[in-house]
This record gives structure tokens, C-alpha cells and sequence, in this order.
């Protein structure tokens, strides 16, 4: 069974979100800032920061410029910072190595800095149309329902999914129709067929869909638990860096005591913020964003 390409594009045509990422005139570095902040984290929250980023760091190499710790000051709350000195990391290497242009196949990208197999190809697929597989958490829940007609995809395997969705990709020798089939999939996959509450009467693959024809089984293999926030390191280690991103002086660590009363914990938090190139020691003992002392 497949997807047919037609339907989704033309339900992509007319129902995608309008994202500034999917303009005409978003050039590849946009796509790319874009797609590594979107891992992991709602488009309502990467739009504003997005706008920011491209506004101060129009291409690698201003982004190059700056300094690590005013990157992960402008990261801000997306999370995951360490995304942040990756992006910087790429920027870096485009700047120096590529005439200041994102690359547009996928090895080149894989060989950049920081830059994974699922940022490389939607880079290629989305900033310059390549008929490439692109597989986020998304794509694989339409596909196991759409085509194989389970309610979720299962533990996610690279080789299986990247197979099963480039068998889907339409053939041809327009790759940017590829590229949008894409982009529509994992469209479908945000604003149809969610996780919990699918929207199977507004999906344009209705009639056509595994899953609804087996009349909409229940997934019944193995399951990630839901994962909590409040508590976790993630938490303290944000405490931690909200302190050091509120002022642009080193900070004594009795200051960082007092965002979490767990003393283990924190100072763990700590030494892995310290480990991961987030945070930097002075030689007085105190602590600040890289390259901010």
C-alpha cells in the first residue's frame, strides 16, 4: 500500500501552517536555524527566537562571530542548549569551509559539525528540494497507520523508516514534488494524525488509510512512559543557566545554590552544564556563559 502523493500535496497546497521557515525568499541557513530549533520543541515557542536569530545572524558566518556564551544567551528557553553550540558549531565550519553557503546534499551536511541525519536531510529536502527521506516522530505515525495500519509506529528503527518512506516518495524527475511530499507528511502528521486525538474526518487520506479500514486498532506494542519536567536535571540545569543568562558577570556559586535545594543534584547539574561547554569556570572560582569572562 501506498500514500498517494496528488492528495496530500494538494491538502498540503491549501492547509499547511504558514511558517516564514517555508517562504520563497527563507534561505538555507533560515531552514537549517530553523530545523535544529524544532527538535524537540513547539513551533509556537521557535517562531519569536527564530525571528531573532535571523534579524542578528543573518548567515553562518555572523553567527560564527559571536561568542558561545552569546549564542546561548539568545538560545534562551527552547531548551536542549546544547542544540545551540551545535548550530554554532555548524556555522562555524559553512563559514569557513563552504564560502558561507549551507551545503545542499546530504553528505556534506552529515559531515558538518553537530549536524545529524534527520537535520542533514531536511536541510536538503526543504532549503534546496532534494528527493531525500526525511523521518521525524511525525512522519513515522502516519506511516504506521497510513500504510501499515498500526496506531503508532513502535521504537523507531533509522534504516527500516527511512526505507519505508522513501518507497512513498513520488518518482519522477521533479524533486521538489518529493521534497513537498515531504514537507506535507510531516504536515499531516502535526495537525491530523496527532498522537492522542486524530483528526481522522478532516484527513485527506481517509479513504484510503490501513488503519481506518482495520477499523482503528489499538497499539498494543511497547511505549516510552510520559516524561515529566519539574524535577528532573533538564529543570535544574535551565535554573542554573537562567542565573548566569540574567546577568553578564561571573557568578559566585553560592548564588547558583539557591535555585535547587538538592545539593547532589545541582552540583551535578552543574559539573554537566560544565562538561557539556555551556558553562565556564574563572579562575577565581566563579561561573559564566563560555567565552563571558
Amino acid at each position: 500500500m501506498s500514500i498517494d502523493a496528488e492528495t496530500l500535496i494538494d491538502w498540503f497546497d491549501t492547509s499547511a501552517r504558514d511558517l516564514p521557515w517555508r517562504h520563497a525568499d527563507c534561505t538555507p541557513w533560515g531552514v537549517l536555524v530553523s530545523e535544529v530549533m524544532l527538535q524537540q520543541t513547539p513551533v509556537n515557542r521557535v517562531l519569536p527566537v527564530w525571528r531573532e536569530w535571523l534579524e542578528r545572524w543573518p548567515k553562518p558566518s555572523a553567527l560564527a562571530a559571536a561568542t558561545q556564551g552569546e549564542v546561548v544567551r539568545a538560545w534562551g528557553k527552547l531548551g536542549y542548549p546544547r542544540r545551540a553550540l551545535r548550530l554554532h558549531a555548524a556555522a562555524t565550519a559553512i563559514a569557513a569551509d563552504h564560502g558561507d553557503e549551507v551545503p545542499s546534499d546530504v553528505d556534506t551536511l552529515l559531515a558538518l559539525p553537530g549536524i545529524g541525519a534527520y537535520t542533514a536531510r531536511a536541510v536538503a529536502a526543504f532549503a534546496y528540494g532534494r528527493r531525500t527521506p526525511v523521518v521525524d516522530t511525525n512522519v513515522r505515525r502516519v506511516v504506521a497507520r497510513a500504510v501499515h495500519g498500526a496506531g503508532e509506529a513502535g521504537p523507531p528503527s533509522t534504516n527500516r523508516d527511512l526505507r519505508d518512506v522513501e518507497a512513498l516518495l513520488p518518482d519522477g524527475p521533479d524533486e521538489a514534488r518529493a521534497a513537498r511530499f515531504s514537507a506535507a507528511l510531516m504536515e499531516l502528521g502535526a495537525l491530523v494524525c496527532t498522537a492522542r486525538r486524530p483528526r481522522c474526518a478532516d484527513c485527506p487520506l481517509f479513504d484510503t488509510c490501513a488503519w481506518q479500514k482495520a477499523g482503528r486498532p489499538a497499539y498494543t506494542g511497547p511505549t516510552r512512559p510520559a516524561q515529566r519536567y519539574g524535577g528532573t536535571d533538564r529543570h535544574v540545569r535551565g535554573l542554573l543557566l537562567d542565573v548566569l543568562r540574567g546577568t553578564t558577570e561571573p557568578v559566585e556559586k553560592a548564588k547558583l545554590d539557591l535555585v535547587w535545594p538538592k545539593a547532589g543534584q545541582r552540583d551535578a547539574c552543574l559539573a554537566s552544564l560544565l562538561d557539556d561547554g555551556l558553562v565556564e569556570q574563572t579562575s577565581d572560582g566563579r561561573f559564566a556563559l563560555p567565552g563571558e569572562h
